[in-house]
């Protein structure tokens, strides 16, 4: 059956042709079968929001197509992105066995199909096949490593072009076609980017023009191809002699402490040469 949202409805996991490598994919027959029997296929838009933090859990979504994004915000209205999720990740797992609120706010950024499961029907399917607390256990211990890799790089003060070279590369690898992970798709505005990498959208802007300048990147709308992977990794490790590092590269790097007087000093210098010039 076609959905409206140009995908096959499957109301099976067991014929899924979604079956990946996630936390139900792996299930056997028999425990597919249960699954089944408790939950509920929905398709949603783009743009559609599932859950917000601090909403009371109602149960868990099974991705089995598209994409989530999965945030939070300060009071302020700033926004940052925890992760984008994938099919085949299970969303709002920890509210459902805890009965705390939602952690997050999902939002899908495309055509999604999902399958809802109430908590109560989950924590009965868990009781009456203990083997999938095991990979409940991996799933939980998955996203917790996603969500501190995500902050460490967020929160540990690399800079916006080491962030964002990180992130392309990450997608590249999650996301590129077969064969060539170099091209892949990013559906994300600038603004949306910014908010994964905990930057501005402007700063987004500037260093994917500086990318495409040096010829380490392509975008077509949201076609990106890596042209220099060698070359894009160097802004996630840092080259050891900076004096081996190119021209336009030497201006990225921020500036180490005790140098600043100097430039003041250089600066102040021209300035007052230009006063007597003139």
């Amino acid at each position: 059956m076609q959905s409206s949202y140009g995908f096959e409805l499957n109301e099976s996991c067991r014929i899924s042709t979604f079956r990946q490598k996630g936390f139900f994919c792996q299930a056997s027959p028999t425990e597919l079968k249960a699954f089944d029997a408790i939950k509920h296929v929905v398709t949603y838009p783009s743009d559609t929001i599932l859950f917000m933090e601090q909403q009371k859990s109602l149960g868990i979504y099974l991705l089995c197509e598209g994409q989530v994004k999965l945030s939070f915000s300060s009071r302020e209205g700033k926004t940052l992105t925890l992760r984008i999720a994938k099919a085949g990740e299970v969303l709002g797992l920890l509210s459902a066995l805890s009965g705390n609120p939602y952690e997050v706010t999902a939002r899908t950024l495309r055509s999604c199909q999902l399958a809802f499961v109430s908590s109560s029907d989950f924590k009965a399917l868990l009781q009456k096949y203990p083997a999938v607390l095991q990979r409940l256990a991996c799933h939980l211990g998955w996203q917790y490593k996603a969500a501190c890799e995500q902050l460490s790089a967020v929160g540990l003060g690399s800079c916006v072009f080491e962030r964002l070279a990180k992130f392309l590369l990450d997608w590249s690898v999650d996301g590129g076609a077969p064969g060539n992970g170099n091209r892949f798709t990013l559906p994300l505005t600038h603004e949306e980017i910014a908010e994964c990498i905990g930057t501005t959208r402007e700063s987004v802007t500037r260093a994917l023009s500086e990318f495409r300048v040096r010829g380490l990147i392509e975008s077509h709308g949201s076609t990106f191809i890596i042209t220099n992977r060698a070359a894009l990794q160097e802004f996630h490790i840092r080259p050891a002699d900076p004096q081996k590092a190119g021209p336009r590269l030497l201006r990225l790097i921020p500036i180490r402490r005790g140098d600043s007087q100097n430039i003041r000093h250089s600066m102040r210098k021209h300035v007052v040469q230009g006063r007597k010039s003139a």
